[in-house]
This record gives structure tokens, C-alpha cells and sequence, in this order.
């Protein structure tokens, strides 16, 4: 008789499939990571749209609902972005450009809004938005 021949082992070893769901794992755990990454960032810039429209909301306001003058105040929407509007008359650093020759005066109106979660130490993130608006002046005349 013949020895008989051993039988070809068949399917997968305990080794095998163990290195299969290690290399599973690891390639789940980064898109996972990648994933999230795309999450934060979404929401960061969706935080970033709210405040640039607060932003211009309150740049919008200046010369219509809130006189051009010198003016400062500060406010707070839903309890989570915090601005602060400065208006001030408009003082140039060009040389011979005066403007209090103009007929009009000239205003910089700056709006700061600042969010994060408001932790000591803590990466607040800021806009700054300025302008610059035309205003009568009030001894104009001819």
C-alpha cells in the first residue's frame, strides 16, 4: 500500500484571518477619522457663515437703524456669537486727503463677533467686518 497523501490543507488559519481583521480595523479607523475631520469642518464653517451674517446684519443696520455718530455697544445672539459695533468718524492716513473737506462725513463702522465655547484658555474663533459710510454732516451748508 501506498502512504497516503496528506490532505491539502483547506480554508483559512487562525493567523490569517486575525492579520485580515487587523488590516480591516485600521482601515476602518481612518475613514473614520477621515470622516469626522469632514464633520468638524463642516460645522466650523457653517459657524463661520452665522457670524459673517450677523456681521453684515449689524454693518447693514449702521446709517439706517443706528445713526452714524460716535457709537459703541455690544450684544449677544443666542447666547453663542457676541459682537461689538464701533462707529467712529472716519480719520485718513493718506497725505493730502482730507476728510473734513468733503461735504459728507465719512464714518468707519467695524463689527467684531466672537464664538467658541467660551472656556478660559480656549481657541475663541473672530470676524471683523469694516466699512466705510457716508453720513450728512450737520453744519453742512452752502
Amino acid at each position: 500500500m501506498k502512504p497516503s497523501k496528506q490532505h491539502k490543507q483547506q480554508g483559512f488559519s487562525l493567523l490569517e484571518i486575525l492579520i485580515a481583521f487587523s488590516i480591516l480595523a485600521l482601515s476602518l479607523g481612518i475613514l473614520l477619522k477621515i470622516f469626522s475631520g469632514g464633520v468638524n469642518n463642516a460645522m466650523v464653517a457653517e459657524d463661520y457663515t452665522v457670524a459673517t451674517q450677523i456681521a453684515e446684519s449689524l454693518l447693514a443696520k449702521a446709517g439706517s437703524e443706528i445713526p452714524l455718530k460716535g457709537h459703541q455697544s455690544s450684544g449677544d445672539e443666542n447666547k453663542k456669537y457676541y459682537w461689538r459695533l464701533t462707529i467712529n468718524p472716519y480719520v485718513s492716513s493718506a497725505e493730502g486727503f482730507d476728510p473734513k473737506s468733503l461735504p459728507a462725513q465719512l464714518y468707519k463702522v467695524s463689527v467684531t463677533v466672537t464664538w467658541g465655547d467660551g472656556e478660559a484658555g480656549s481657541d475663541d474663533r473672530q470676524i471683523r467686518l469694516t466699512t466705510l459710510k457716508l453720513a450728512a454732516k450737520d453744519n453742512a451748508g452752502p
